[in-house]
């Protein structure tokens, strides 16, 4: 039975039953009826309650509202940085950083890359077996004006150059470079474009005493390409020819060795005109050695100017012998 049908039913029973005719005359007394008009104002009061309000603060389901669960927001501004191989891994969202057409990773570091790369030193000294191989990237678009043979590869060689200064070995380090299409960017930053292969270094094709006999014939008697006064051509002869292929022959057949290419000027003119002009002469000479089958990553250049001579200055034929790049094996 409903609350309000219950209230009605007990005040009839009040007022209806078992009331004789002199009872209900006694209750109809002016003070009766007083107490029964608030009787009634209560009796009311608690229907109207009831009806209206009692179920006001009940939250009512809405069936109109679906309920959608939440989803994770996808994050796209970040390269992470990343090291996996046997044995070790390491991961943060933090990366290296770089200008566009910029070979220097924007400083300073994050501390997140830099616990990785101890973490990395650590486990390349108990593992003197392993080494990493940087690649780094550089957008079609973007200017090379590094010594470099491309901007990828200058970047690879500055994270190089950040590893070796927190301790890791140079040894254990090679680089390479890579020019892409595009890149994860930020207005004019390059965001990671640089990555990481952790591998176990070729030991297969250790030095044997043959190679280290062609080692010792091609520094001892080294390629030396010779220059025109201002120019950077030159004809190789038959010797020279097989000086070349003895280094390339070496490189083939021992991993993990390099050319060196330091390139020279006599003493006319300005030294620092003279020493840009025996960097230009070095990179010649590299990209000579490039074309003969010789990776760029494994070919370094250096500029003496005319800081080293070999004849005399004073005379054409000892300006002319001073004139020169010198290849040897590092």
């Amino acid at each position: 039975m409903k609350p309000i049908s219950l209230i009605i039913n007990i005040l009839a029973t009040l007022i209806f039953v078992n009331f004789d005719r002199t009872l209900i005359h006694q209750i109809m007394s002016k003070k009766a009826l007083y107490l029964l008009g608030i009787a009634l104002v209560i009796i009311l009061g608690t229907i109207l309650y009831i009806k209206f309000c009692c179920n006001c603060d009940t939250a009512q389901p809405n069936a109109a509202v679906e309920k959608v669960p939440p989803t994770a927001i996808k994050n796209d501004n970040f390269v992470p940085f990343i090291i996996n191989g046997s044995g070790f891994e390491f991961r943060t969202n933090y990366n290296f950083k770089f200008l566009k057409n910029n070979p220097a990773a924007i400083q300073p570091i994050s501390d997140s890359i830099s616990i990785g790369i101890e973490k990395l030193k650590t486990f390349l000294v108990s593992n003197p077996k392993q080494k990493v191989t940087i690649t780094g990237y550089a957008t079609s678009d973007e200017t090379n004006t590094t010594k470099f043979e491309n901007l990828g590869l200058a970047r690879a060689n500055d994270v190089k150059n950040y590893f070796v200064s927190k301790g890791l070995a140079s040894s254990q380090l090679d680089t390479k470079g890579e020019i892409i299409n595009s890149w994860k960017t930020n207005a004019d930053t390059l965001i990671g474009p640089v990555e990481y292969e952790l591998e176990t270094i070729d030991t297969t094709s250790a030095p044997t005493d043959d190679w280290a006999a062609l080692k010792e014939k091609i520094n001892t008697n080294p390629l030396i390409f010779h220059f025109n006064t201002n120019k950077s051509n030159f004809n190789l002869n038959e010797e020279e020819q097989q000086k070349v292929t003895d280094i390339v022959k070496y490189l083939k057949n021992v991993k993990n060795t390099s050319v060196l290419v330091v390139g020279h000027s006599d003493n006319v003119g300005n030294r620092d005109l003279n020493i840009e002009l025996s960097q230009k002469r070095a990179d010649f000479s590299k990209n000579y050695l490039i074309k003969n089958g010789i990776e760029a990553s494994r070919i370094a250049t250096e500029s003496k100017g005319p800081d080293e001579p070999i004849g005399d200055n004073a005379t054409t034929e000892g300006k002319a012998s001073n004139r020169r790049t010198v290849v040897t094996i590092k």
